[in-house]
């Protein structure tokens, strides 16, 4: 893997991944992870969680990470520039033209479409995140399936494979959420806490 090539995986992720980060970084661990092994999926969704809570685009904070992670500085630069590079060129094209053709039924056709493809893109992206952090299986193949084996076919107890520390913050948190108007950047504090304290 060169700088070069790295570069060329996304500019593809960033020119396919339309939907935003989520999107983007369902296309990253597919590349990334499960096609060239470069990082495992652990690392992987650490980095998405790091990026998740830093400010700024997701897609681009993983970018920059994953691209340093790799191959230091120059990959971050690398990568960042990869990724957004499709999207700059897509808007200066849409500024220009999009306003003509948006009411065409050829057009509408097309978004009607995407729509829902992406948010199942970004509802794989959620699962994917959720199943690694509230999973004990850790795998580079599918960490629910891999549970499943493990309750089935190995016997192995819940408590063994289920993170019950992960799974009632994450209630726990999805509850404050929809009952308080507490700023989102007080869970994700309150998250890092609760990780480094308990899990």
């Amino acid at each position: 893997m060169t700088l070069l090539h790295l570069f060329f995986i996304f500019f593809y992720i960033g020119l396919f991944a339309i939907g935003g980060g989520l999107v983007a970084a369902t296309f990253m661990q597919q590349t990334l992870v499960e096609q060239y092994g470069l990082i495992s999926a652990e690392k992987f969704y650490s980095i998405l969680a790091i990026s998740e809570s830093t400010p700024g685009p997701i897609g681009v904070n993983l970018a920059t990470y994953l691209g340093t992670e790799l191959f230091g500085p120059a990959g971050g630069i690398v990568c960042t520039i990869g990724e957004v590079l499709p999207s700059f060129i897509i808007i200066v094209i849409i500024a220009k033209f999009f306003s003509k053709v948006q009411e065409k039924p050829l057009v509408k056709s097309v978004f009607s479409v995407l729509r829902p493809v992406t948010t199942g893109m970004i509802l794989t992206a959620l699962v994917q995140v959720l199943s690694i952090s509230m999973l004990k299986i850790q795998s580079d193949k599918n960490p629910i399936i891999e549970a499943a084996k493990s309750l089935f076919y190995s016997r192995q107890s819940v408590s063994e494979v289920l993170n019950f520390y992960a799974i009632g913050f994450y209630g726990l948190f999805l509850i404050l959420l929809a009952k308080t108007k507490l700023h989102p950047a007080f869970f994700v504090v309150l998250g890092a806490a609760a990780g480094i304290l308990f899990l």
